[in-house]
Parts: structure tokens; sequence; C-alpha cells
């Protein structure tokens, strides 16, 4: 499976060159042997980081006991970005620091890349970076929308990649053990599942222009910005854009694309439902901007499940006000999702499970279960003792050399982001009481063109989304 080399003039029309070739029966592929360029089983994956801002810096701090790659590169559109984050990566001499990601890509034997962006420009940068022949890590949410998001999985399909969005609470053994116990029937049939009403993004008010800050090429907030509209330099839109519905969908903790992201992620992977989704979405009550919860002093005795609330550890990240307004979904087996919860009660990073026989909680690397004998079992885990996020690169890394699937794959990753979208399109459409009927296989409304409108939007003239072909 040889990489194609690809240079500036001819990387926007990478084809299926650039494609995996299908191993035959018997033969090992070259993945496995290694190359130039493809790691063996027991080689070093080399990596390129896209993004140098904060979350970069967190994912690698959050990995450092994997010993299985290496940063070679990085790429931000501000300059100065990259080039002080190599200098922070152990051996950052001899990491290269670069602009445009392209050219990163070009000049760098490369095994894959960290797609460490803002949101709205996550999909361009995908579809091309696994054009030229990348294996992708994707910050969650992987998409703006559930139309580019479904561009970015035919891409990988097209192209052979493998793919990891960055919901890595899939990795992590114990909310593993206790989605599968969900999953298999310790609860009996699953009736319905209790999330947050999570906090979703606001529209930006056309403030003022301000200074731009120094160190940046001529062209970089035009990068930037990518898809969205062109704006005046604010720092509450480079600093703060997963707050704005032209950048993101709610990235703030307790925001519909921030934590929804992973409450969504987890209760498809209890629900086995990583390949589908609801079929019904009904707002419950007017949209409007409200507090996140009480949030008492003091840990309510008896929640909702056992003694304790197990999301008090987040409990201090999610006060914040917004827009909010509960949803309820239903699958096609009848289950009810009923995304109602407060930021002061419950499982911030997951959700409670309610079945025929029980309850189980499952928060991010702790659950709880009523009764208690739910989760007592000694093949339960426990909690991890490491980084969270190491497991969730360890399993990329893994997957690049055996070109397997990754434990959140891309088609799995649309379909966490497709919950957080029809939560925003529901209030966007602000139908309360109604149904809006969703066929998960089409991934459209089929009795709501004004939804369907927002499954999709106009991109800005020179980010079109590259051709897959």
């Amino acid at each position: 499976m040889k990489r194609t080399k690809l240079n500036r003039r001819n990387f926007l029309h990478a084809s299926a060159t650039a494609a995996a070739a299908v191993s035959l029966p018997g033969i090992i592929p070259s993945r496995v042997l290694g190359g130039p360029g493809r790691p063996g089983a027991n080689e070093m994956v080399n990596v390129g980081v896209i993004g140098c801002g904060a979350r970069a810096r967190q994912i690698f701090n959050e990995s450092p006991d994997v010993k299985a790659f290496r940063v070679v590169a990085a790429c931000d559109c501000m300059f100065p970005r990259a080039e002080q984050y190599v200098k922070l990566l152990s051996g950052g001499a001899k990491c290269g620091a670069y602009r445009d990601f392209r050219e990163m890509i070009d000049k760098e034997k490369l095994d894959g890349v960290m797609i460490e962006t803002t949101t709205h420009a996550r999909a361009w940068i995908t579809i091309l970076a696994m054009q030229a022949g990348m294996d992708v890590y994707i910050e969650k949410p992987m998409c703006l929308t559930i139309a580019e998001g479904r561009a970015m999985v035919r891409a990988a399909r097209k192209y052979g990649r493998v793919t990891q969005v960055g919901t890595q609470q899939r990795s992590m053994p114990i909310n593993n053990w206790a989605s599968d116990l969900v999953k298999n029937g310790a609860l009996g049939r699953i009736h319905t599942v209790i999330a947050p009403n999570f906090v979703g993004p606001e529209k930006w008010p056309d403030l003022p222009a301000e200074k731009m800050p120094d160190g940046g090429s001529d062209n970089w907030w035009d990068v930037w910005t990518n898809q969205a509209v062109y704006r005046p330099y604010h720092v509450k839109i480079h600093r703060g854009w997963d707050r704005w519905w032209d950048y993101d969908g709610g990235g703030r903790c307790f925001g519909v694309t921030g934590w929804g992201a992973h409450s969504y992620d987890q209760i498809n992977r209890a629900l086995g439902t990583d390949d589908t989704g609801p079929v019904e979405v009904v707002l419950e009550e007017p949209l409007k901007v409200m507090e996140t919860g009480k949030f008492a002093p003091e840990l309510r005795p008896g929640g909702l499940v056992g003694d304790d609330d197990t999301g008090t550890v987040y409990h201090r990240m999610a006060k914040l006000t917004g827009p909010r307004a509960k949803v309820t979904m239903k699958f096609a087996d009848g289950t009810k999702l009923k995304l109602h919860l407060d930021g002061d009660r419950g499982p911030g990073l997951g959700a409670i499970f309610v079945g025929e026989d029980g309850k189980i909680e499952i928060n991010r690397n702790k659950i709880a279960g009523n009764p208690k004998s739910l989760v007592k079992s000694p093949d339960n885990p426990g909690p991890i003792d490491r980084p969270e996020t190491a497991y969730h690169v360890e399993n990329w890394l893994d997957c690049i050399k055996s070109r397997k699937s990754c434990t959140a794959d891309i088609e799995i990753g649309q379909r966490s982001s497709t919950l957080c979208y029809l939560v925003n399109i529901a209030r966007d459409v602000g139908r309360v009481g109604e149904v809006l009927k969703w066929n998960p296989e089409a991934e459209r409304f089929t009795n709501c063109d004004e939804a369907n409108k927002l499954l999709d939007r106009p991109r800005r003239k020179g980010y079109e989304l590259p051709e897959i072909v």
C-alpha cells in the first residue's frame, strides 16, 4: 500500500491513487511488513499535528507513556503557534513547523496526522489529508454539519484510511465494560435513557473589529475562517470560537458538541446503535437562555442511581448560561432518549440507562448501579490509572499498523455527531411538541423540509469540500 507523493500543485486533485490496495487471501499486507512511510508491527509511527492550540498540547500531555509514536512536524495557520508547539515537544529541534498542512504532508514522511483544529475546518482538512494518503485522528466533534460528516465517511472508505474520532471514552475499559452490560441485557430491555440537556451555540452579535494579533501571515485569518462567512477579526471569535454557531455546535463544557459528543457516543456504544440513529426527534419546550443548574455547594445524597452523583468531578466546569431546551428522541425499538438533565445532576459525560431490571449510570471512568450488584462483578476492570487519552491514541496507532477499524471509527463519530446536530436542528426549527421524523439511513427528515435545510451549509469559495474521486 504505497503512499502517493503529492506536491502543492496536484494536492487538491488527489484521487483513488491514494487509496489502499485490497489484500489478496494468503498475501501479507505491506503494512504488516512495513516499508517507506509505512510502519511495520513493531515500528514507530510518525505523526504530524494540524492545529497547535490547547487541545493539541493536552492530548500529548495525556499520552506520556505512549511510546509507539513520535511527532515529527506540526502546522498552524498562525505560524508562531506551530513554532512554539514544536519547541515544547521532546526533541523539538528535530520537528518541522509549517503554516500549511499540505506543505507539511508533502515534505515530511508521515504515517498519519492528528487534526486538532477548530470544528469548522475539520472536514475540509480531513478529506484533503486522507486524499494525500494520511491516516487521521480527528478531534470531536468531527464535523460542523451532518452532510459534511457523511462526506468524511465516504472519503475514508474510498481512500482506505484508518480513522479515530476523539471520543476517548470508547477506549476506556470501565466504560466499555459497563456499556456491554447494557447492550448484553443485564438490565433487561432498555426503555429509557436519560442524559443532559446541553447548552447550544449562540449567534455572533457582529461586534466591531479588533486589531489582529502579531505573528500571523497576511492571509492567516482567511485560512482560519475556512468555510464560514468572513468576518473582521475579533478575539472572541478567535479564542472563543466554540461558543458560536458559525464555528461549532456548542463546543464548551456542558455544550452540545463539547460534552454532548462524549455523552451521546456513550449512549450509542451501550445501545448498540453505532451505525444508525433515532427515528423521531421532539423539542419539548421553547429554546431559552438559562443556567445549567442550581449547583448546590454540597453533593446531594441519594442521586438518581445509587448513593452518589457520578458527575461530581465535572461540576466545577459545567456552570454556565446559554441556550437550552429539552429534547426527546426515540429509536426504532421504542427506546426513548430524554435529554433533560441539568448540569448539577447526573452524568455530564454519559447517561443513565433504565431497563426492566434496574438502572446503570455510566459517566467517564465511573459507573453506578441500582441495584448495586449490577456493577459489583469481579470482572469489572475498575477506574483507569493512566491518562484517559492514552488508550485512545494507542488504539489508533495499533490500527495504523494492523489496518483494522479503530474503536471510534469515523462512522461511529458520524453517528454521535449526528445526535448533537439533531438537538441543535430541533431547537432551531422550534416546533415544540411536534414529532420530526428522522430516517437514519438516508440521514434526512421525512416530514420537515425546514429541518433538512439545516443538514448542510453554504461554504465560502476556496473552501469547498474536495471532490471524492
